[in-house]
């Protein structure tokens, strides 16, 4: 390989770097027209990043996101993988097509033939599912074990693309409670929820059990096995200053995962709050080669909207309102990529980088390889 060709290549990397390294998107910055999709990890692009997760707010325009696919009734049986996309890079908005996709990780079967172990290996930072359709108000029952070990954590939720949140979460090696929250754009009401935990009969992560969420657009209950263990009123949300309620109130995602607390990236807090740092040489690591919890299936029951028609295909954003709450509207818009929107995702890859530097090296330092 000549100088010549080396710099080339540099200079041809170097000339590709803004599609490389992609804008930040947050509630002071939004989205160029070139990349004009906020994703749920705060990179402006296209393709992919205008699908699930995508914040209208902080993108181009509250439209350039496509809409959140319509709720719809059904039951997932883990045991039956043929509706989950694995690679989430492929999905194309295709709801019809797929009922779940993996985000990150790995699924395995379950060795007893239950469901499906969502896995977390020290190599990733855990396993994410998201439903390919949103919900707004209904009742989900969630059927899992959860994990068992200091550090690792399993959730269940459910996740709008303005960041209002319900969860049911299994923090470290605690496997006789469960805690419960909720979110308001992204602000948990620690006054009303923290430390909000829930007794159970019997081991999370040895036994099955029904965790639910009947989310109503008045009222919150979660329940464990059929019984109701928390009760939140919208009434209760209201804002020190009267002028909003503090209360989930946009089409979500259900997700359901596993991840890492307890390592050195972690702030103390969270290592604490999951019981402690991961032991990467405990005995079901090292004989899995993972940590998991399992999933044996999510029932969704949604609720009846007056305002959909059977041509209705999603939700969409219409910005705020004067008391700062996402407007959201039904929609009969496409809620599919094209072929080559899909394809034409910026790229953060850490390798590619290197290589520009290396390449940059050579060039300057005048080395050759011939």
């Amino acid at each position: 390989m000549t100088r010549a060709t080396l710099f080339f290549l540099a200079t041809t990397l170097f000339s590709v770097l803004p599609l490389i390294t992609a804008q930040n998107c947050n509630s002071t910055v939004s989205c160029p027209s070139t990349a004009p999709c906020c994703s749920e990890y705060g990179f402006c692009g296209t393709g992919s990043y205008c699908l699930g997760g995508c914040e209208p707010l902080y993108s181009y325009k509250s439209t350039s996101c496509r809409p959140n696919p319509i709720c719809e009734s059904q039951e997932t049986n883990f045991t039956d993988l043929s509706k989950v996309q694995m690679n989430g890079t492929k999905y194309d908005g295709n709801a019809t097509a797929y009922d779940w996709v993996v985000n990150t990780g790995t699924l395995v079967p379950s060795p007893s033939g239950d469901g499906v172990r969502l896995t977390l290996r020290e190599s990733d930072q855990g396993t994410k599912i998201s439903s390919t359709h949103y919900v707004h108000y209904g009742t989900i029952d969630f059927v899992l074990e959860s994990s068992k070990w200091n550090g690792v954590v399993t959730a269940a939720i459910t996740m709008s693309d303005v960041k209002d949140e319900i969860d049911w979460e299994f923090p470290g090696a605690t496997t006789d409670k469960v805690q419960t929250n909720y979110w308001f754009l992204g602000v948990a009401n620690y006054s009303a929820t923290q430390g909000a935990s829930s007794d159970i009969s019997s081991d999370t992560s040895s036994n099955f059990h029904t965790y639910t969420f009947d989310w109503q657009e008045d009222y919150m209950n979660w329940l464990i096995d059929g019984q109701v263990v928390r009760t939140v009123l919208k009434t209760d949300t209201l804002s020190d200053d009267g002028s909003q309620y503090k209360y989930p109130s946009t089409p979500s995602r259900i997700q359901l995962s596993i991840w890492p607390a307890g390592t050195s990236s972690s702030a103390q807090g969270t290592i604490d709050w999951a019981g402690g740092m991961i032991d990467w040489t405990d005995p079901d690591y090292t004989s899995n080669g993972y940590f998991w919890n399992t999933i044996q299936s999510v029932k969704i029951s949604c609720a009846n909207e007056d305002d959909q028609s059977n041509s209705t295909t999603g939700w969409a954003y219409q910005g705020n309102d004067t008391q700062g709450i996402p407007i959201v509207t039904v929609t009969n818009a496409s809620t599919l990529l094209s072929k080559s929107e899909l394809n034409n995702v910026p790229v953060q890859n850490s390798r590619v980088l290197a290589l520009v530097g290396i390449l940059s090296v050579f060039v300057l330092s005048g080395i050759t390889l011939s």
